[in-house]
């Protein structure tokens, strides 16, 4: 029978300066609430240990001592842990279909992950020293700079990909029956922080945008991104800070002020915050690249 629940959008945006986004969750810092979903991003989940269920599609099933799945694009899905679930960790990673780019993806040597990206659609489990060994890459992954990163996701997906341990979990590609209003609702959220970014956005004010009370839109916010609205307004003057950084053609307390902060101790320790380095520091790096 197709699965007739309405999933929700989940609205993914990948940590600064990569094109993926990776979280670990842990005892202390486990994976909350989770919910019936989608997004057109791919998701390789490996959870370490413990016992749960499998809500893939119109697929449902328990996995024991952990599982390693791969979930298409736009394939709605439920959560895999909970606290009941036992596990030690959970590791997801996300990308959109085409992060390696459409040429590199026509490539010959590319060919058997664009077959595995395109069977994630249906949903995959991976068992047996599979799901173990590629369960210890992706731990290794956590630690690793972006390009190196990168290059060993490639490499773990190529590994899957000829992988004989490994069944599909839905015989046909579900439709997906999603709330217009969710989608129309972030695009909404979206489009007016991309236009009014540089000035204070209150929650009184965008919330009125959204349709929804202040109290009823932070809980969607967060339930949609992970992170709360002010973050994200936060993150996305950063990605401008640092267009304006490479440019070169303002100071540093000029693209503060451009970005919509209005204090420069305040923009220091965002920007350090979300990119690792002082807007000074970055700036120097931009230069030596370009010499």
């Amino acid at each position: 029978m197709m699965q007739t629940y309405k999933p929700t959008l989940e609205q993914i945006e990948p940590s600064f300066g990569s094109s993926l986004l990776i979280s670990k969750f842990e005892e202390s810092n486990p994976n909350k609430d989770p919910f019936w979903h989608f997004h057109p991003e791919i998701e390789l989940v490996y959870v370490e240990g413990g016992n749960g269920k499998r809500h893939i599609g119109n697929h449902i099933s328990y996995y024991q001592d952990g599982d390693l799945m791969l979930i298409g694009a736009n394939l709605p899905h439920y959560g895999f842990t909970d606290r009941l679930t036992g596990n030690k960790s959970e590791i997801i990673i996300q990308m959109k279909e085409d992060f390696l780019g459409e040429t590199f993806l026509g490539l010959p040597e590319i060919q058997s992950i664009k077959e595995l990206i395109e069977n994630a659609k249906l949903g995959i489990v991976f068992t047996g020293n599979t799901k173990r060994e590629i369960g210890s890459q992706l731990e290794q992954l956590l630690s690793l700079p972006a390009f190196e990163r990168l290059i060993s996701l490639i490499t773990i997906l190529k590994k899957l990909a000829h992988s004989k341990e490994y069944h599909l979990l839905n015989p046909e590609v579900v439709s997906i029956e999603a709330k217009a209003v969710d989608q129309h609702r972030i695009n909404i959220i979206y489009d007016y922080v991309k236009k009014y970014f540089q000035r204070n956005i209150t929650l009184e004010e965008i919330a009125a945008e959204a349709s929804m009370t202040v109290p009823a839109f932070c809980r969607y916010f967060k339930r949609i991104s992970n992170k709360t609205f002010t973050h994200f307004v936060n993150e996305h003057r950063i990605v401008h800070a640092s267009k304006l950084l490479s440019e070169g053609n303002l100071n540093i307390t000029d693209i503060c002020y451009a970005c919509g902060f209005n204090n420069i101790s305040h923009f220091n320790r965002q920007f350090k915050d979300i990119t690792g380095k002082s807007p000074s520091d970055y700036r120097k790096e931009l230069k030596k690249v370009m010499r």
